[in-house]
């Protein structure tokens, strides 16, 4: 009986050893998929045909609020940027969706990436209901993104936290704008 018992807790270990055990080739393939995103998203903000699609919103004093990416991203289609904040809410709000959507011209658009490939790009946007500076983060070897709207004319400052696609790739449903 001892020795099935100490063959089952050997085999038991061994198993839970394996599962714990990083297979280099996955690891490896999951690192290409991540770089191939990273690219991609370059490729998309160097081309101004990008879509920050966030799943968490971020308020002035910390408050995050998640949220769905198909209805709150910040968009660049050329020169034009949309921002839209659509929350899960009884109230429909300007954009029927509970939230906001303002569009704006784009200008002084500056990128600049570090020696770890960590990528800011930051760009005015000016429009109907909105006038602010919006700084993008894009971590280096991936897609994830963050972007602070920061208004000009009051103090709250908003973060948008996921993912950066082309225009091509994004899944975003856009509101009635302002």
């Amino acid at each position: 009986m001892r020795t099935i018992l100490f063959l089952l807790t050997s085999i038991t270990l061994f198993l839970s050893g394996c599962s714990t055990t990083k297979d280099p080739v996955a690891a490896a393939v999951k690192d290409a998929e991540q770089q191939m995103r990273y690219d991609m998203a370059v490729q998309a903000i160097t081309d101004r045909q990008f879509v920050l699609e966030a799943d968490r919103i971020t308020f002035k004093y910390g408050q995050n609020a998640y949220v769905s990416p198909h209805t709150n991203f910040i968009s660049m289609d050329g020169d034009r940027a949309t921002i839209q904040l659509a929350f899960n809410s009884p109230y429909a709000g300007p954009n029927g969706m509970g939230g906001i959507t303002v569009e704006g011209a784009v200008s002084n658009v500056k990128m600049k990436t570090d020696k770890k490939g960590n990528v800011t790009y930051s760009m005015n946007v000016m429009g109907t209901g909105l006038s602010a500076m919006v700084t993008f983060s894009l971590t280096a070897g991936t897609n994830q993104c963050s972007a602070r709207v920061t208004p000009n004319f009051n103090s709250r400052v908003i973060t948008f936290t996921g993912y950066v696609y082309s225009k091509d790739d994004s899944n975003v449903y856009k509101g009635r704008s302002l």
